[in-house]
């Protein structure tokens, strides 16, 4: 087997474009080497992050400068405005890039000179408490800019960031902030004179809609005259012009990382007020924070802490920034009362903290799978199955890491009685043995199991079952880790570890890994000495995904755990030493 070595290709920031015979049928923008692109992209992003960590300013200025004008970024920023999401939504000139054409033109209308944004459309989408969302929805070419910018300061918020935030955060999930919380509030195998048993639920009064302009414009360390034109561009409502001068909009792509840095610095603060130093370290604090977005909870060790300095300190930072404590969605509880957060109700019993799904997401979830199945109340059973399936799946993985067995049998007996329902409508005059015989089946783990066959356009029959959510095993989620950041070297081995930790129980990953395996003769591609369960094994990808390398089997090896710490030490000291 021939050994995979990690290699560079001298990479050009500003490629002219070329014609050919081939480049005359299809349009240049197949021809864009995306994998170049990245590593490029990644390459100065490590850059910035480097700098901002050596707090030099000046640096990474230029470095932002260098990204922003690069031909690649500009590819990477069209890239994903036309293949997320939001692809099909447009402005208020209602242009799309649908077209490859159309989506290379686009890298070259991204240019700061004379650039002016479009005033956003106004949308508003429902909420769960029954109110309305305002959203702001920018132009193509505005979403562009601000995915082009962001490219620049990404680095920097990470860089920058609190430990314990986790919203719109790369590699960040609401798993990883609720594991953060039990963390915080379990005392097993902790000895601590002061536990931390009191929590204060804390709510920003429309905290995208109210931070101040001027402190944006003061702190966030971007092109100041790009940042203002965006924040000021306006909002078409109700077919009316009106002027933005508060708040950045719910929609653009740059607005959740503005407002993560306008929040960052509160760990911080409370650090400096309640922590405990031991000479430069501070080893133990009377206060904890976990944040996701604009939602956070601060944890103390009495009440009177929280109330009498806490909640003044954390006022007085928001003040700067514009932004208010909503008084009625504000307090101060005992974890033995319990709170919710991100869908969860964190509570402890009888010693043990337990976090199980909470009511009021139990009851809207099942309000909208209720009220999908009397919308198909004359649909097809196959086609009824394929819409429920992942709303099923998706809320069951949502919270397959915290205790949620009860609620899971829960949801299944409800939605059973509703499917069950809709069988007896669409047959008023037949038995219930009937019914059961055409809609429902047995399998060997389960009976009464919603399934039937359904014909595919080739002919051929398929046999589909209802998803139950109590069929999604429980697991415990790995929390990353506070300090970690996706654009420091240092922590591509960790980032790694964590990726093969999370995708070992999924049977693709497991195959691949298989493959691997396979193709290697059972031997590490590095020492070329057997793997074994002994020895253990790791997920290498030759080209770090940091650097722009991708998942395919081609950047991908197996390695012995030893061999592969050795890998990353020694191309972080060769990464260091080229610097």
């Amino acid at each position: 087997m021939k050994e995979r070595k990690h290699y560079t290709k001298k990479v050009e920031s500003n490629p002219t474009p070329t014609t050919s015979n081939k480049s005359k049928k299809l349009s240049q923008w197949h021809f864009i080497e995306w994998q170049k692109a990245y590593q490029f992209v990644k390459g100065v992003q490590i850059r910035i992050a480097k700098a901002t960590l050596a707090k030099d300013w000046r640096r990474v200025k230029n470095l932002q400068r260098l990204l922003v004008h690069s031909f690649y970024a500009k590819a990477i920023a069209v890239r994903r405005v036309t293949e997320n999401q939001g692809k099909r939504t447009f402005g208020v000139d209602k242009v799309l890039w649908n077209s490859p054409e159309q989506k290379y033109q686009a890298i070259f209308s991204l240019s700061a000179k004379g650039y002016k944004p479009l005033p956003l459309r106004r949308v508003f989408i429902p909420k769960a408490n029954g109110k309305q969302r305002p959203l702001g929805i920018p132009t193509m070419k505005d979403r562009a800019m601000q995915a082009l910018y962001l490219l620049g300061l990404q680095p920097v918020a990470e860089t920058l960031a609190d430990t314990g935030s986790y919203g719109f955060r790369l590699e960040r999930s609401t798993a990883d902030a609720i594991t953060h919380i039990h963390q915080i509030f379990s005392h097993k195998g902790k000895k601590t004179n002061q536990p931390v048993e009191w929590v204060l639920d804390a709510d920003i009064q429309g905290c995208f809609d109210h931070i101040s302009h001027d402190w944006l414009l003061k702190h966030i360390p971007m092109n100041k005259r790009i940042l203002r034109k965006w924040l000021q561009s306006g909002v078409v409502e109700f077919g009316q012009l009106k002027r933005t001068e508060e708040g950045t909009p719910q929609g653009g792509i740059i607005s959740p990382t503005l407002a993560n840095m306008a929040l960052d610095g509160l760990e911080s603060l409370l650090a400096e007020h309640f922590g405990k130093k031991t000479g430069s370290k501070i080893r133990r604090h009377k206060t904890y924070l976990v944040r996701y977005a604009d939602d956070f909870i601060i944890s103390g060790i009495s009440k009177e802490l929280l109330e009498e300095k806490v909640i003044p300190l954390v006022k007085g930072f928001l003040a700067e920034r514009g932004l208010t404590l909503s008084e009625s969605k504000t307090k101060v509880v005992h974890i033995e009362e319990g709170f919710d957060f991100l869908g969860w109700n964190v509570r402890r019993f009888k010693g043990k903290v337990l976090i199980r799904p909470n009511k009021k997401n139990v009851q809207t979830f099942y309000r909208k799978v209720k009220e999908t199945i009397s919308k198909m109340k004359m649909a097809k059973q196959s086609d009824l199955i394929r819409v429920l399936n992942p709303m099923l799946r998706g809320w069951a993985i949502y919270h397959k890491h915290q205790v949620a067995s009860k609620a899971f049998g829960r949801m299944d007996a409800l939605v059973w009685r509703a499917l069950w329902k809709w069988c007896k409508r669409r047959h008023h005059n037949k038995g219930i043995k009937w019914i059961k015989e055409k809609y429902f089946c047995t399998t060997a783990t389960r009976s009464w199991v919603f399934g039937t066959v359904y014909t595919d356009k080739k002919g051929d029959l398929h046999p589909i079952d209802l998803v139950y959510c109590s069929g999604v095993k429980i697991e415990r989620h790995i929390k990353i880790k506070s300090e970690y950041n996706p654009f420091l070297p240092e922590w591509e081995l960790e980032s790694e570890l964590l990726r093969q930790r999370r995708l070992y129980n999924q049977e693709k990953h497991r195959r691949i890994w298989s493959w691997l395996f396979k193709e290697q003769q059972g031997k590490c591609a590095y020492c070329h000495q057997p793997i074994t369960k002994q020895t253990g094994w790791h997920d290498h990808h030759i080209i770090y995904k940091m650097n722009g390398g991708s998942d395919s089997l081609k950047n991908r090896c197996l390695v012995h755990p030893t061999c592969h710490t050795q890998i990353h030490a020694l191309n972080l000291t060769i990464s260091k030493g080229a610097v």
